[in-house]
């Protein structure tokens, strides 16, 4: 009996033995999850493809999602793997670094959207209250890039704000609808036509590839145009990370049926230096023209070195004139404005040539207390191509009439000139700044009478330096919400060019006066405005052009206006 006993007691002994050896073995994972769209409802159907990352992205499985939107794997091996979701009528989805462990189960949650399945979310309120964005301060960069560096009310230097980072999911605006008529800048086949049209723009966020804007446009009045624009942020941010801008403009004016065409793709890449020096490059390629094409290749870079905590450098190297949405930081509104990105199309000697040239600049930037910046900068730039805005009938083929208004374009020709600026902003109050700038740079000046009859009108035109002072006040009326910007810009002598144009597209001046206004207006689900802009509102900084059969003007910036109503979603 004893002996029965202890073999017994050799058999539970070598029982636990291998029961202990196979629970130290390692064994499977399991990952179980469930589809949903964003308002939580279960998709079937589903295509679920499990791919592993630690075996170079090998698909290790495809299954589908139950009635009840769940999918279940398992005898997985334990590591990283990702899981991609495929619905019919959504936009795939995503997950990865999704971590398998021996013996364990895994569960996930995957929401798949449409492009237009926020808009049911941005309906709803949020408990969360909305920061103001509106007043925090910017350091920019070139025409090719927008914000990289800010300060925020409480004095800290942070990094570039995101799309809307700081709102709720609830309240930030995905999509901008502009009903308008006129042009700010009339007189070029690249700028928005001085007609009634719309435009729309949309913020569609696609998970781990960022962020696509995409924006359209489109005319009603004596010809067909049409422009598209898509930007693509693949880090969610127009500032920190990669940036591919596409522009294509379609344009039919006049009786002979013309027609402009123009296309940019631009890309830029965002480099770390260390802690201190953060570098922006990346180039732009463009192609327009109205009766042939003309195309060139314009790269830029942007080197931002922080000095202190309060001080900061800036290194500028960027064609010349900026892109018109420099300066501006609506997501929204920054991809309509990539429809205008276009530089313009003149004519020199029966060919087209597009205005271009360079801009070297070193600014430096100081914080001053928590309220206001001072900025130093000297720059030089270069022009092969200046463009000249008029008015009036055109005497030569050589000005380039606009389709829509009694505007045109002449090749002003080279200008070179250095120049140095002084500017200074402050916020006055949560709904009150103001800014004012100091620069002495060149511009091209009529050495003698102009007479559109000469054999050429260039010879006539100098590059002179000229003082200016400018100073502009914008800000928010609380009772009604109105939002206002005035401008004004002093020029010493007589200018027929634009001086200084990366300083005014940073603190967006103009010469002479600018108004704009933005007026909230009652509405269902969303936010609409009536906006009106005016450019050169006095009509100021004419100059009489002698023509044959009729009096024409030149001027740097012509009195027009651009106003409708936008509603944001």
């Amino acid at each position: 009996m004893r002996s029965l006993y202890r073999t017994l007691g050799w058999v539970m002994v070598v029982v636990l033995v291998l029961a202990a050896s196979a629970a130290a073995k390692p064994g499977f994972g399991t990952i179980s999850g469930v589809v949903l769209d964003p308002s939580g409802t279960p998709q079937m159907g589903a295509s679920v493809w499990l791919i592993s990352e630690d075996t170079g992205g090998r698909t290790i499985a495809q299954i589908l999602s139950n009635q009840h939107g769940a999918f279940f794997t398992d005898h997985l091996k334990p590591g990283e793997y990702a899981v991609r979701v495929s619905v019919a009528g959504f936009l795939p989805a995503m997950e990865r670094h999704v971590a398998v462990m021996s013996n364990l189960t895994t569960l996930l949650r995957v929401q798949v959207e449409t492009v237009f399945s926020s808009l049911d979310t941005l309906r709803r309120k949020s408990d969360a209250p909305a920061e103001q964005d509106d007043w925090k301060w910017v350091l920019r960069s070139s025409a090719a890039t927008r914000t990289i560096l800010q300060w925020d009310d409480t004095g800290n230097e942070i990094a570039s704000n995101t799309l809307g980072a700081d709102l709720p999911n609830a309240q930030r605006p995905r999509a901008l609808v502009q009903v308008t008529n006129g042009a700010l800048r009339p007189g070029s086949a690249s700028n928005f036509p001085n007609t009634p049209s719309t435009a729309v723009s949309y913020d569609q966020q696609l998970g781990d590839l960022g962020h696509m804007l995409v924006a359209g446009q489109m005319g009603y009045d004596r010809g067909a145009t049409g422009s598209i624009a898509s930007v693509w942020l693949p880090s969610g941010t127009a500032e920190n990370g990669p940036e591919t801008v596409f522009v294509l403009r379609q344009t039919k004016f006049g009786a002979e049926g013309m027609e402009f065409r123009g296309m940019r793709i631009d890309h830029t890449e965002q480099f770390a230096l260390g802690d201190r020096f953060l570098l922006r490059a990346g180039a732009e390629y463009l192609r327009a023209g109205i009766i042939s094409s003309v195309s060139s290749l314009r790269p830029h870079a942007v080197l931002n070195v922080k000095i202190a905590a309060n001080l900061t450098a800036s290194l500028i190297l960027a064609a010349n004139p900026p892109s018109e949405q420099w300066g501006r930081t609506g997501a929204l509104e920054s991809a309509i404005d990539e429809l205008d990105s276009l530089p313009p199309v003149l004519f020199r000697n029966g060919s087209p040539v597009l205005e271009g040239g360079w801009h070297q600049e070193l600014s430096v930037r100081r914080k001053v207390g928590s309220q206001s910046t001072f900025e130093i900068a000297a720059f030089h730039d270069s022009s092969r191509d200046q463009a000249i805005f008029g008015t009036g009938a055109a005497a030569s083929p050589e000005f380039v009439q606009d389709a829509f208004s009694p505007a045109f374009l002449y090749d002003g020709g080279n200008s070179s000139s250095w120049g140095t600026r002084a500017a200074y902003r402050q916020k006055l109050s949560n709904d009150l700044e103001v800014a004012a700038i100091y620069a002495w740079a060149g511009a091209l000046t009529p050495g003698s009478a102009l007479n559109a009859e000469s054999s050429d009108l260039r010879d006539s035109f100098t590059t002179s330096n000229h003082h200016s002072v400018a100073g502009r006040i914008s800000g928010k009326i609380p009772q009604s919400g109105t939002q206002f910007s005035a401008s004004y810009k002093w020029i010493s002598g007589t200018a027929l060019s634009r001086m200084d144009q990366f300083g005014e597209a940073a603190y967006e001046m103009d010469p002479n006066l600018h108004v704009s206004i933005r007026q909230p207006l009652p509405g269902l689900n969303g936010h609409w405005e009536a906006l009106a802009d005016f450019s050169n509102l006095l009509a100021q900084g004419y100059v009489s052009l002698n023509g044959q059969d009729s009096r024409m003007m030149l001027v740097p910036v012509l009195r027009s206006f651009r106003g409708g109503v936008s509603f944001q979603f």
